[in-house]
Formats: C-alpha cells, sequence, structure tokens
C-alpha cells in the first residue's frame, strides 16, 4: 500500500503552483521538483537526488538514487511547458543506456511515470499521469505515493505495473476473446434473450464497443481455441513388448516358437 503523503504534499502544493502560475524556468523548476522528492517523498538530498548525472556519455536532469543504485530518472521541463509523451526521448537514451525501466517527466506540477523495456528497441508505457493543479488530493497522493522511498525499497512500483500490465487492454482482450470466455456470454445471452448468437457476431460486436486505443492494443479480434487434447494410449498396449518370431515359428504361421521336442532319455 502507498505511503500516505498528503500532509506533506498539502503543504509544498501551493509553491508548486505559484511555479507554474510565474513560468519558472527549467532550473528553477528543477529545484522544485527535488524539493518534492525530499520533502514529499521522503528521499535524503545529499545522497539519494543528484542533478545532471552522467549515464555513459549522457546526462540527465535529475537521477534517483537507493542503496547505490540509481531507480529513478528524471526528465524536467519548465513550469509552463505542457507535457508531452515525445518529451522523454532525450530520457529514453539516458534510460536505456543504463538499462533503467523507470522515468518521470515532470514540470513540478504534472507528474508522468513512465515503464520503458528494450527487448525490441525502446518502447515505452505511460504508467500514470498526475497534475496536481486539478486532481483531487487524495488520489494525487495516492498514485505519487508509489513514488517514495519506503514504497521504491518494498518494490510497491513494480507490483502496480504487473496490476496495471494485467488491467490492460491487450490482457483483458486476450482473456475476453477466448472460447471459454465467448461461451459463457453466448450461454448468457440466449438465457436472457432467448436467441444464440454466432461466435463470430459476437466477437465483431464485443470488439465494436471497445474503444480505438484499446482495439489498437488488442488488435484484431482472434478467438483463442484451447489446443484440442491428444488421445491417450491405453495403458498395456504398447508397453508389453511382443515376442520375436522365429525363422521356425514363421514358418508354421503361427507366430510362435514351436514348443521343443524332447528325445528320450538316455
Amino acid at each position: 500500500m502507498p505511503v500516505d503523503i498528503r500532509k506533506p504534499l498539502k503543504k509544498l502544493l501551493p509553491h508548486l503552483i505559484k511555479g507554474k502560475e510565474d513560468n519558472l524556468n527549467e532550473a528553477d523548476t528543477v529545484q522544485r521538483i527535488i524539493k518534492m522528492f525530499e520533502e514529499v517523498l521522503g528521499f535524503d538530498a545529499m545522497t539519494e537526488i543528484t542533478r545532471e548525472t552522467q549515464v555513459k556519455d549522457k546526462y540527465v536532469d535529475v537521477a534517483i538514487k537507493l542503496d547505490g543504485a540509481t531507480r529513478l530518472l528524471i526528465e524536467a521541463k519548465a513550469a509552463g511547458v505542457i507535457l508531452r509523451d515525445r518529451h522523454i526521448e532525450q530520457a529514453q537514451h539516458y534510460a536505456a543506456e543504463g538499462n533503467m525501466p523507470w522515468v518521470i517527466l515532470s514540470n513540478s506540477v504534472t507528474w508522468n511515470l513512465y515503464h520503458l523495456s528494450f527487448e525490441e528497441g525502446i518502447e515505452y508505457v505511460r504508467v500514470f499521469s498526475v497534475d496536481l493543479s486539478v486532481d483531487p488530493i487524495d488520489q494525487a497522493a495516492e498514485l505519487l505515493g508509489l513514488l517514495h522511498r519506503q514504497a521504491i525499497k518494498k518494490g510497491e512500483l513494480e507490483v502496480y505495473w504487473e496490476h496495471h500490465v494485467a488491467l490492460s487492454p491487450e490482457s483483458i482482450g486476450r482473456a475476453l476473446f477466448t472460447e471459454g470466455s465467448l461461451k459463457l456470454i453466448r450461454r448468457e445471452i440466449r438465457r436472457r434473450e432467448g436467441v444464440l448468437i454466432d461466435e463470430e457476431d459476437l466477437v465483431k460486436a464485443i470488439h465494436g464497443m471497445l474503444s480505438t486505443e484499446a482495439r489498437e492494443q488488442i488488435g484484431p479480434p482472434r478467438v483463442r481455441r484451447k489446443p484440442k487434447p491428444r488421445p491417450r494410449p491405453v495403458a498395456g498396449v504398447e508397453s508389453s513388448p511382443k515376442p520375436p518370431i522365429t525363422p521356425a515359428a514363421a514358418a508354421t504361421g503361427t507366430g510362435r516358437k514351436p514348443p521343443e521336442l524332447k528325445g528320450p532319455a538316455a
């Protein structure tokens, strides 16, 4: 559960809003972002918050370290700048160089958290966006609390990411467009409406209900069917080896070895 940061956040909030109203430059905005990490999110300004940190041959505005390892990279913009996803392009390269999955884009009032992956190039997902000038304080504090020192140390940010992935349109779409799920929906519609709906018609109807963004993430609707189980071999049929056929047995046509003929006892 995220740390409750409502009290220190309410104390600092007027200064952040004033900075936006005054359209502070980027350098002054960085100072307020550092204040946020120090006074609200619990990091030590002397040992855990660094400015202009070098990652190989590149630099990042602010880096947050914990136990000697960099855990968050922050790309800062001037207080009056409207944040766009493209603003993290430079931070993406910083993150890729250091294999760091978490990047924050902030103008001290708006806070966007991104998760990056590097398996096939650089891909990013905006995990959440908080606007302290309009969002309810409880909602903002709950999300930003995931960035608290204690929360990061306990791995709560990674847990939140796992839930975010599990509840994404792509994940839900994979579960929804399965043979079993569709069968249950068709059965319920037939029970309530008295009509048996064709599976393909149901798939198209569900896909059409989704937003354009969700449909793009899910991709073309496709029913995922369970593979048919392979027939199991009958026990004992192939487990006992057949006796070898001897030339003599083959000659008799019986397929069995003829009994030995014993002569009279000496």
